[in-house]
């Protein structure tokens, strides 16, 4: 499964950094991220982004930890311009995840939503394994699901949608410890199932993802606060357009 686009598209950081705060996916997804660092992890001195973009989610991280040395990377510099504006004291590096060179240096990294659009996933994996001090933690979202592959994902460059099997293998491979696994977007994905089935005539308009009515963007933040609720019970959903996994380096 391999996407059709390449390369990203430049100007898609202009238009994330307009729309993120306002998105109802973006705004639940941090939230369900925060909770499991909060949660999943707890404290911190220091963390790293990988794959930044517009430090949407860095900024997240800088409200709910202000005393941690945050740093975030990311391979387009397009995105570094938005993130440097966006978190002055954070300290922001243009990087290829397949060439980082780190040794235990980070308590916690974080990858979200990134290694999907990376052919050599698994060495990204090993690397963010030998950044990480002993005893730290890798948290980490990605696409779930193949049969949801459709032309959303190649148009946002994907190269795949995991599994849960796969992302655990591949996580374990690069000598991490699988601490906590869930999926989330799982009350949405019968929605996501026939918008993605239905046939596009014509070339696909990515703005369709965020020109939706205000009204829908509220009921879908909504459902995805319950599904906040529900995980903060203990609950883990089997199935969702989303995974995320916690784990450590022990």
């Amino acid at each position: 499964m391999t996407s059709t686009r390449a390369p990203f598209p430049s100007d898609s950081f202009r238009l994330l950094a307009a729309e993120e705060a306002k998105h109802w996916w973006f705004r639940a997804r941090n939230r369900v991220l925060l909770w499991a660092l909060k949660n999943k992890i707890g404290n911190f001195n220091n963390f790293l982004e990988i794959g930044c973009g517009t430090a949407f989610v860095l900024e997240g991280v800088r409200n709910s930890y202000p005393n941690a040395d945050l740093y975030g990377s990311e391979y387009f510099e397009e995105g570094l311009i938005h993130a440097k504006e966006r978190i002055p004291s954070a300290t922001f590096v243009k990087l290829d995840a397949t060439a980082m060179s780190d040794e235990a240096r980070y308590d916690v990294i974080g990858a979200f939503d990134v290694i999907e659009h990376i052919e050599q996933d698994q060495l990204v994996l090993d690397n963010l394994a030998r950044a990480l001090k002993q005893g730290g933690s890798l948290i980490i979202s990605v696409p779930q699901h193949r049969w949801l592959w459709s032309h959303v994902d190649e148009f946002a460059c994907h190269v795949r949608r995991y599994t849960r099997t796969e992302l655990i293998q591949k996580v374990k491979a690069a000598g991490l410890e699988v601490k906590y696994t869930t999926s989330f977007v799982s009350l949405l994905v019968p929605l996501m199932w026939l918008s993605r089935a239905k046939p596009q005539d014509g070339e696909y308009d990515p703005m369709t993802e965020y020109k939706i009515p205000r009204w829908l963007n509220k009921i879908l933040e909504l459902v995805m606060s319950l599904e906040l609720i529900l995980l903060k019970t203990g609950i883990r959903l089997p199935v969702g357009g989303s995974l995320l996994m916690v784990a450590t380096k022990s």
